[in-house]
């Protein structure tokens, strides 16, 4: 029974994210740009702001963020950016969260 009381409470806290990122979210200043309205860009655009705590707050993160830029970074982190420049500051700080939280190294440029 206790088994079930943890999925039970697992589902739960994971509708309350999906509500809450679906709000707006409570951080938006450090939301990642995933280029939605692309769904498989040629280039990349570079990221304006850096990790906000709903993917660096541990238990506090929000997995549905945490999985949309792990996934955008699986299918797009290799591609250059539109300008032609290199990775920003930002942009690296973005990439390393992708390797701190499992991703593949292969899926992203090497960090300088």
């Amino acid at each position: 029974m206790p088994i079930a009381r943890h999925y039970r409470t697992l589902l739960v806290a994971l509708a309350l994210a999906s509500l809450t990122t679906a709000c707006g979210g409570s951080d938006d200043n450090g939301r990642f740009d995933a280029q939605s309205a692309t769904p498989s860009p040629t280039c990349q655009q570079h990221q304006s702001r850096q990790p906000g705590t709903q993917y660096t707050g541990k238990e506090k993160s929000d997995p549905t963020s945490v999985l949309e830029m792990m996934r955008y970074y699986t299918a797009n982190g290799i591609k250059p950016y539109c300008d032609g420049k290199p990775a920003t500051a930002t942009d690296q700080q973005w990439t390393q969260l992708y390797l701190a939280l499992g991703g593949d190294p292969t899926h992203i440029p090497r960090l300088s």
